[in-house]
């Protein structure tokens, strides 16, 4: 027998042996690639009347709660298919949000609905045990930890975090509830909504908030205090701070003169909170405005282990965020990066690797940040052991690539060859995992991000450039595509220097075609930002200012102490792309498996997706509901999936036998469902509407457009 730790007999033999093992051998077998592969509808469990908006399991995964439309909460077993209890909640509005309270022998369950209000169950009794009325805005989300019974927390589009404690009910009353941990109406302004939240399942004092913009917060609940607020009765003018008996109005009219300084009341504790965001979607979601396509986080969750932050942003993609290991942003790196002659104060940086996905340069010195962008200077060990490996020439001389990466490398190539950008992207996902420090595989999988062009993409090539580079300076493609990533980005200075440095770095190619056409475009640009934005022609964002067209709220709305947290925002670690989420507030995204090894979430194309986490490439797309699919509970120790969306019932996945049968819920070509997806997202939003009520229109929002030139330029995207 083979003794590696992947082998399944092996994990089962050293269980028989030793007790302690139990939890590891459950642990891994808990989702594997084979039972994904198998993962088929096992039972739809029907109850319902009205869209099924909400699933939670308890503890030990022997219960399922679902909560509808129909305002009413139904109890399944969900391993006999069974209708259990069914809860009149009394609620007067759609249920959005529904949990067992811990240690409460599952007979507690708590909602949260659309008409504001949250209530507090008896499943045995069937009484409702307490009514909480003191949220001014539809309540999105619930949140638990298991440690804390009698506590829990909402989430409402009024802009509050509030937290409940069922001992003391009397900081919730009406209009005056005292229970506010979070108000996002003190920094954002007015218009704040908190969309969604969760709680750290191994550090329950992380409390991360979803809001109406694309940025995510995680707090630190330990350096919070609950306030009291005054909601008014007319919500145009919707929120009243109470502190020292004396109300504050905060309204559209005078939110600019009372939003306080970082030093006044409404300030929150220094380094309480840090901000997430994926690094282009600050500038990029005013393009997405004129669009009328709004960002805002529809769902978060914390991986197994606590340190992974998985959000998934409406009207984009979904980011996985590594809160204990941050990664800055990345705009443009000082020119004089490779510099022997910058190296004196080397230890102001650390590059190291990052899941075999991209190298991370992360800031620890002095070298600081501007508007959330990274300007460090590279690790002189780095710069030497780059040396030894480059040649007169430019050529990379590492080790060679093992025989199947080279392979993999092949046929990329020949796919992207063939414009299978998608394809493409996939394979070199695969090589990025097997080799992550081979330079040649960022630069390829640049290229073809660039040709692919969908949300984020030119982003994702431009980090990739940095890999690249940071692994081999002399990497030619690699740093034009980096001068086309930042053009495309709107970071047109910074292109332009990058420019400048390609050309001195490589006189050879400081001619040729595509270099001149590119450095035209970005003069043009620059030319135009110059009469857009005054004679020095820079942008608010490279002035180092932070102004409403730059940020999601109005500059008159946003407070000093928010523009700070935005300033220093943290990048993603992960990106999962295909679904398409624009048309639902509610839509969620999953770990599956006791590892957090793949990832799950529901699309507007009435589809769930399945990606395997370590390359982000997706291995599954199946058919979860006639519209769209909007929640996705996965079982706490079964490999078994739940999922509900617009039809009125709750589906059940499990691995079904291997007899040869066809799965009829499977989608086949899973690049095309992916792209359809990006095209529905760019759609204009009356198009958007008709494909809803299922009109087909071919060429909708299509991102089909190539504006490289291509050819046989030594500086074009084509891979290496």
């Amino acid at each position: 027998m083979k003794r590696t730790s992947s082998s399944f007999l092996y994990n089962k033999f050293q269980q028989e042996l030793k007790d302690g093992n139990n939890i590891r051998f459950t642990r891994s077998c808990h989702v594997t690639s084979n039972l994904i592969h198998r993962l088929g509808l096992e039972a739809e469990l029907q109850g319902h009347n009205g869209c099924v908006n909400c699933l939670a399991w308890n503890e030990k995964g022997s219960l399922l709660a679902s909560g509808s439309d129909d305002v009413q909460v139904i109890v399944w077993d969900p391993f006999r298919h069974k209708l259990l209890s069914t809860i009149r909640t009394g609620h007067s509005g759609n249920i959005f949000s529904v949990k067992f309270l811990p240690q409460s022998d599952d007979n507690v369950i708590v909602t949260g609905a659309a008409d504001c209000k949250i209530r507090v169950h008896d499943v045995k009794q069937r009484e409702i045990l307490h009514v909480f009325s003191c949220h001014a805005g539809r309540v999105k989300r619930l949140a638990t930890v298991p440690d804390q019974p009698h506590l829990f927390w909402s989430a409402s589009e009024d802009g509050t975090i509030m937290q409940f404690d069922l001992r003391n009910p009397e900081m919730c009353k009406g209009d005056h509830p005292r229970n506010v941990l979070v108000n996002l109406n003190d920094h954002i302004g007015p218009h704040a909504e908190a969309k969604c939240l969760t709680m750290s399942p191994l550090r329950p004092e992380l409390l991360a908030v979803g809001a109406n913009d694309p940025y995510v917060r995680v707090y630190d609940r330990r350096m919070l205090h609950c306030r009291g607020v005054v909601f008014p009765h007319d919500m145009p003018s919707r929120i009243f701070n109470v502190r020292s008996g004396s109300p504050t109005s905060v309204n559209s009219q005078s939110a600019s003169s009372d939003f306080p300084s970082i030093s006044e009341d409404k300030g929150l504790p220094a380094g309480c909170v840090q901000y997430f965001v994926a690094g282009h979607l600050p500038q990029k979601q005013q393009d997405y405005r004129k669009k009328y396509r709004t960002l805002a986080s529809t769902y978060m969750t914390f991986g197994p282990d606590g340190s992974e932050l998985l959000v998934n942003i409406g009207g984009e993609q979904i980011y996985l965020f590594d809160v204990s290991n941050k990664r800055r942003p990345q705009r443009y790196v000082i020119g004089q990066q490779l510099n022997s002659q910058t190296h004196a104060d080397s230890k102001d940086a650390i590059c190291e690797n990052s899941n075999g996905y991209s190298k991370r340069c992360i800031d620890v010195g002095s070298n600081g940040f501007s508007n959330g962008v990274t300007k460090h200077i590279a690790n002189s060990s780095l710069e030497s052991s780059i040396s030894s490996k480059v040649g007169k020439r430019g050529r990379y001389y590492g080790k060679p690539l093992q025989p199947a990466v080279e392979a993999i490398k092949k046929r990329a190539n020949e796919v992207f060859e063939s414009q299978n950008y998608s394809q493409a992207i996939h394979l070199y996902n695969q090589a990025i995992h097997m080799a992550p420090d081979l330079p040649i595989l960022y630069g390829n999988r640049a290229a073809a991000y660039l040709k692919r062009n969908w949300d984020g993409d030119i982003y994702a090539a431009l980090r990739d450039c940095y890999s690249a580079i940071n692994v081999d300076d002399s990497h030619l493609k690699a740093h034009f595509r980096l001068a086309k990533c930042l053009f495309e980005l709107s970071w047109v200075e910074e292109a332009l220097d990058c420019l400048t440095l390609f050309k001195s770095k490589f006189p050879d190619y400081a001619a040729s075609q595509t270099c001149e056409a590119l450095e035209k475009d970005i003069r043009a640009a620059i030319f135009a930002k110059t009469e857009e934005y005054g004679t020095d022609g820079a942008s608010p964002s490279s002035r180092g200012q932070t102004p409403s067209r730059w940020m999601e709220s109005t500059a008159d709305t946003t407070s000093f102490q928010e523009q700070t947290w935005r300033s220093s925002a943290f990048d993603y670690e992960l990106r999962f792309c295909g679904h398409c989420n624009t048309t639902t507030d509610i839509k969620e995204a999953n770990f599956f498996g006791s590892n957090g090894q793949f990832i799950v979430a529901g699309s507007d194309d009435g589809s769930f997706f399945i990606w395997e986490k370590a390359t982000t490439n997706i291995v599954r797309v199946l058919r979860g509901d006639e519209s769209i699919v909007n929640c996705l509970e996965p079982h706490p120790v079964t490999c078994m999936l739940a999922t509900s969306g617009i039809d009125p019932v709750v589906r059940l996945w499990t691995p079904q036998p291997e007899d040869g049968k066809k799965n009829d819920r499977e989608v086949i070509n899973s690049d095309d469902a992916a792209s359809a997806n990006q095209k529905r997202m760019n759609a204009d939003p009356l198009e958007v509407m008709l494909i809803n009520m299922g009109y087909r229109l071919p060429g909708a929002g299509s991102l089909d457009q190539d504006d490289d030139t291509g050819g046989e330029s030594p500086v074009s995207c084509r891979p290496s």
